[in-house]
């Protein structure tokens, strides 16, 4: 990891003290709009860009046309400016993303999955020759096209550190290499209003619930608007339908033992909107009567500044998916992460931030497990917060580091 000599031990307001002509960023980020992980990743960076680079005026370029992501956005960050368009054979007709990437100093590549804007990226470089950076991804497959994007980067920072190991047994030549954890651990935006009015209907009292969230092996797109082949989705709903029930006993294993040891209750919650079609199958009908009725069922899609919320009141987050554990550790409540193999290699940040007691890897992992790890947060509730307190002061010092090198070449590029 770059870090800066003696300077990162100085204050920050004394660090940023030292500005120079402060630069226009243009961020691409935001990539599915029916996944709250993907959505909080742009607040999240936005939290970070805010704190470590203040004067710098940000415009956003979205891999989606959202209007109500994009009013959340605007209600917390007034100033943002964002533009649409997409890349197509190389070009872009947009003339708002064009005047934008004219403006802009430095294109930055927010969290993700993989370099989910590699096509932006590369139409960057090409039109304009100007300097850009990746802050906070996965990337398991380098192919000559990214090997070439990754070299000519300013910097490059990934959110696990096999990610950080694939680019250096690549020799990448990026001019800094390093791991930052994805930038949801950043993201700060809550929607109070929404989160209490749900608690007050269903009569939930802060700290006295449980939140679970399920998930298919591999998530299936054709139900969200992508044109799959019937063998694409043959294979996908094969695999599911394999796995599914083995997966989701072990999560209801942990809700039996949490509803009769407590006399809690539990809320089933989406990462995203497909998830509302099989929380019935998967999580509720199959408990037993005695504690199904101790389960509520979160029956709308939402967004990760109420989940925020949600999951900052409840006593512990369990979930297949690996967005809501970061949004709940965030906001101080305890959060277990069930990983499958599908999750790809991103589940490796949970044990590079120091939070490896509470990654279960599904094929390896018994619900007794679970549940009995659930049941010793829940009887030494201060000691499960002052470790993920720990955990949280090495992702903040992480940050600090990381977004410390990201400030200084911006502003020197």
């Amino acid at each position: 990891m770059m870090m800066l000599a003696g300077a990162s031990c100085l204050p920050l307001t004394q660090l940023l003290a030292k500005s120079a002509k402060p630069k226009t960023i243009l961020l691409v980020s935001g990539w599915q709009y029916y996944n709250i992980g993907d959505i909080a990743h742009t607040p999240g960076l936005l939290a970070l860009l805010n704190t470590f680079l203040p004067d710098t005026k940000v415009i956003l370029w979205p891999g989606h046309e959202v209007r109500s992501i994009d009013q959340m956005l605007l209600n917390n960050y007034p100033d943002l400016q964002i533009v649409t368009g997409s890349v197509k054979d190389g070009h872009v007709e947009n003339e708002d993303v064009i005047n934008a990437a004219e403006t802009a100093d430095f294109m930055l590549h927010g969290s993700g999955p993989s370099m989910v804007a590699q096509s932006k990226l590369q139409w960057w470089k090409n039109r304009y020759e100007k300097p850009y950076g990746i802050y906070g991804i996965t990337l398991e497959d380098i192919n000559p096209a990214r090997q070439a994007l990754l070299d000519d980067a300013t910097f490059v920072y990934l959110r696990d550190t096999l990610s950080e190991k694939n680019l250096h047994d690549h020799h990448v030549k990026a001019r800094s290499i390093g791991f930052a954890p994805d930038a949801t651990f950043a993201m700060d935006l809550r929607n109070d209003v929404d989160a209490v009015n749900f608690m007050n209907e269903y009569r939930l009292q802060r700290k006295q619930f449980l939140c679970v969230v399920t998930r298919l092996r591999k998530t299936p797109y054709y139900q969200l608007g992508r044109n799959w082949s019937p063998e694409q989705i043959r294979e996908v709903d094969t695999l599911n339908n394999q796995h599914k029930e083995a997966d989701n006993a072990k999560m209801r294993e942990a809700i039996v033992t949490w509803v009769r040891q407590t006399g809690l209750p539990v809320v089933v919650c989406p990462e995203m909107s497909y998830q509302l079609s099989v929380m019935d199958e998967l999580v509720i009908n199959p408990l037993p009567p005695d504690v199904r009725s101790h389960v509520i069922k979160m029956d709308r899609y939402w967004f990760c500044d109420e989940a925020a919320s949600l999951y900052a009141n409840a006593t512990a987050v369990i979930s297949m998916e690996c967005h809501s554990p970061i949004i709940a550790c965030y906001n101080n409540t305890p959060a277990f992460y069930l990983r499958q193999p599908q999750g790809t290699i991103k589940g490796q940040m949970w044990y590079d931030v120091g939070l490896k007691d509470w990654v279960f890897e599904i094929e390896e992992t018994t619900g007794e497990e679970i549940a009995s790890r659930l049941m010793d947060v829940y009887d030494d509730y201060p000691a499960a917060q002052r470790k993920l307190e720990v955990a949280m002061d090495y992702v903040r010092n992480v940050y600090r580091e990381t977004m410390l090198d990201v400030r200084n070449r911006i502003m020197n590029s």
